[in-house]
């Protein structure tokens, strides 16, 4: 691609945030709230130094205290929380080893739940959210 004389090009990136649709034995999804209220699934940042498994796993154990493994990439989409601010939104369906037990809510949210499928759609949620999580139900349904 050519520069104009006098345009300076400017490279347009976003955040990638890695965030993971994880169910109980009941099959119900994990959610927690965030500080603008809306419920959202357990995950944060790609860090370099990790795999977006890595990543997804590790947050599950530190925002619920739920081990879980990554399983298939859900979904991928951008998401602006805030007018101008981008972030790239992957989503895997994980698997927890310990989901018998309650969750444990951190520091980093308001709230922490676990909502029935049929719950979901009444949530304030973002849309990509509740499609990542439908397609979760729906590759496990055909299982």
């Amino acid at each position: 691609m050519s520069q104009q004389s006098g345009q300076s090009y400017v490279s347009v990136t976003f955040p990638v945030s890695i965030k993971g649709v994880v169910l109980d034995p009941e099959r119900r999804v994990l959610l927690l709230k965030n500080e603008r209220d809306e419920w959202e699934l357990p995950g944060g940042r790609l860090e370099i130094s990790e795999t977006p498994q890595e990543r997804v796993e590790t947050e599950i154990h530190e925002e619920a205290g739920w081990r879980a493994s990554a399983g298939p990439l859900l979904d991928t989409w951008v998401y602006e929380p805030l007018p101008g601010r981008r972030v790239l939104i992957v989503t895997y369906g994980c698997t927890a080893t310990d989901a018998h037990r309650p969750p444990v809510i951190s520091h980093e949210h308001k709230e922490i739940g676990l909502f029935h499928r049929h719950e979901i759609d009444a949530l304030v949620m973002p849309q990509g959210y509740k499609d990542s999580i439908a397609h979760w139900y729906g590759l496990l349904d055909r299982a």
